[in-house]
């Protein structure tokens, strides 16, 4: 990293010395934009599964997607995260970026990948599909809300105290989830798609993998953050909009020609 005095200027920041220790001071609204960047380009790859399920999507398409993004997280979140925070003059600490990207995207699918393949040879496929994945399923579940309830306990006093500005950051947030929704959905139905795969494929493309976004923004710039703050009003604000978003797929899914029976 760089071995600025302090005073000196690094992008929109200003080395300041904290507790014996130099920090970069960034002024707050930049570092509210910077959580809502980690946010936007981290695709989803683990809540969209329960979203297709319960807008009775394709699971086997929910997949492929899910397969795409984590490949294309490995390659380009690092590339466009830097990118991203570069134009809007925030500093780009790579050497923690990568590191995020390694544990929080990168290990992950690799112990998934792993781990199924030892579950296979062990127990064989039929095992695999009809008992570990129904054991597994409720942890999802289980995982979210865990996330959710200490993501709250550390920012909920912040949240509560500072209503407007959390509205601030949860109005583009909020703007920026329906346009994408409605652009995928739209094209969807332009190209004649059926309901079970317009579903996945729209809703897929408005969620954001908040976990990565949350673990790489407070790996960056610390957990009490404006970058932390923001991708936690992230998580507010996705959950009950993707759950809104799923009814209005299960509302309109006459729009679409019924799937084929093969």
């Amino acid at each position: 990293g760089l071995n600025l005095p302090v005073g000196a200027t690094h992008g929109a920041g200003v080395v300041v010395l904290e507790n014996g220790i130099k920090m970069l001071q960034v002024p707050l609204w930049r570092s509210y934009l910077a959580g809502t960047i980690l946010l936007g380009i981290a695709p989803c790859t683990a809540m969209v599964l329960v979203w297709s399920y319960l807008s009775r999507g394709n699971d086997g398409l929910t997949l492929v997607m899910v397969a795409i993004n984590s490949l294309s997280m490995l390659v380009l979140y690092g590339v466009l995260g830097g990118f991203l925070l570069g134009v809007g003059r925030l500093p780009v600490p790579w050497q923690a970026l990568l590191l995020s990207i390694g544990v929080y995207v990168a290990l992950p699918l690799a112990a998934g990948y792993y781990s199924r393949k030892w579950i296979i040879a062990a127990r064989g496929i039929q095992w695999f599909r009809e008992q570990f994945l129904q054991y597994l399923t409720p942890v999802t579940i289980l995982a979210l809300l865990t996330t959710l309830v200490l993501l709250f306990s550390f920012k909920g006093e912040v949240i509560v105290a500072n209503p407007l500005t959390i509205l601030w950051i949860a109005v583009p947030l909020f703007i920026q989830t329906i346009l994408i929704f409605a652009l995928g959905y739209a094209l969807a139905k332009k190209l004649g798609l059926s309901y079970d795969m317009a579903a996945p494929a729209a809703i897929i493309g408005a969620s954001n993998h908040f976990e990565v976004a949350i673990a790489t923004a407070t790996m960056l710039f610390g957990l009490s953050s404006g970058a932390a703050l923001a991708t936690v009003v992230g998580v507010l604000i996705e959950v009950p909009v993707m759950l809104m978003l799923v009814r209005f797929c299960l509302r309109t899914r006459h729009w679409f020609p019924a799937p084929e029976i093969k």
